[in-house]
């Protein structure tokens, strides 16, 4: 296991600047997505803790050892591919060994990694053979295996689940995270689902142009997004914003919303343009609503429909109660659970500091 640390990391490729300043502290034994979408700076970022890719500027740290421009070699960390990366040539046994062949170990050692690999994994009956004949899944339980059997203090992860469907990608979410559990490795893990983020990770790193916005528990990041960037991009439906025409002051806790007056939380700093957040989910649909709007569109989401409600202040989606849907046209009344709303600077769209997120703790620490 290993405690990994960048220090103001920078990549840069010609004129473009895939990874902006970060510094991060992924700490021992947790198991880290960094999410973002695409050409965020996560991979890029991924690559250059493998040793794959050489920073422009900064330091990565692993266990206090800096080894920046070192080989991949000599990190000890061992890297899981989108693609699987395996030899096809090779049956399942003979590429769970490859790596501990070129390491020099014993052939008694070798053959009693494999067996626990494999029983871990549950592939014993696949040992023998070819995996150019094994499904998706079963080739994605080899190259983690391969990874495995070294163990390794880290295993770094681009996008393993990206090629499976969707049903069995959501089946080896669970399977990971119960192999993370039980063997405790520090695990990063890139991705740009925010369903596989929130399902198997104790941390979240949201990226998005090569620079790290946030770093929190699942918890931390969908209930406290640290700018509207973070808000909009984790959640389906996202957050609602909806712009504050009036000076909130600090320590006032209401404003106005489409002519009603909205509990909102007491703010520690003043802010002349803010915007307030909500969930859907933390908005319900009420006759005695303060909040009046025409239901512009429903939408189905299988376990729920979600309304969206043009108001004077904007649309605003909120989530129907089952039985009740509205109908299009229909006028309702939007009811919020104000211990739910967070609030944005409008010109610099950063979370505002309030005693609600004051309260909250946040799970990692970068800058």
């Amino acid at each position: 296991m290993a405690q990994i640390q960048i220090k103001n990391l920078q990549k840069t490729f010609s004129d473009f600047t895939a990874v902006k300043n970060s510094s991060l502290i992924l700490e021992d034994g947790k198991f880290v997505v960094l999410l973002g979408p695409s050409g965020c700076g996560k991979t890029t970022t991924l690559r250059m803790i493998a040793g794959l890719e050489f920073p422009t500027g900064g330091q990565i740290l692993i266990d206090q050892d800096d080894v920046t421009y070192r080989r991949p070699r000599e990190r000890d960390v061992a890297m899981v591919f989108q693609l699987f990366a395996l030899y096809p040539h090779f049956n399942v046994r003979e590429n769970l060994a490859f790596p501990l062949k070129n390491e020099g170990l014993p052939k008694a050692e070798i053959g009693k990694r494999l067996d626990e690999v494999a029983a871990i994994l549950r592939i014993e009956h696949l040992m023998n053979a070819r995996v150019g004949g094994l499904s998706g899944g079963d080739r994605q339980r080899v190259a983690l295996g391969r990874a495995i059997v070294r163990k390794p203090k880290a295993f770094l992860m681009d996008e393993p689940l990206g090629t499976l469907d969707a049903e069995f990608r959501e089946l080896m979410c669970v399977e990971l995270r119960k192999l993370h559990d039980r063997l405790k490795t520090t695990t990063v893990f890139v991705t740009h689902d925010q369903n596989e983020a929130m399902a198997l990770a104790d941390h979240i790193v949201v990226m998005n142009r090569g620079e790290i916005l946030q770093a929190d528990t699942p918890e931390g990041i969908y209930h406290f997004p640290s700018c509207m960037f973070v808000a909009s991009f984790i959640g389906r439906p996202p957050m609602n914003f909806v712009p504050i025409n009036e000076v909130v002051l600090q320590g006032r806790d209401e404003v106005t919303v489409a002519g009603a007056s909205i509990e909102v939380p007491r703010l520690n700093e003043a802010c002349s343009k803010t915007v307030l957040g909500i969930r859907p989910e933390h908005i319900r649909l009420s006759d005695h609503g303060p909040v009046r709007g025409e239901v512009a569109h429903v939408e189905y989401f299988g376990s729920h429909w979600i309304a969206d409600v043009q108001t004077a202040a904007g649309r605003i989606k909120a989530v129907a109660p089952k039985g009740a849907v509205p109908a299009v046209g229909g006028h309702v009344g939007l009811g919020f659970q104000t211990e739910r709303i967070v609030m944005f600077n409008q010109e610099t769209e950063l979370l505002l500091a309030s005693a609600t997120t004051s309260h909250h703790q946040q799970g990692m620490s970068h800058g």
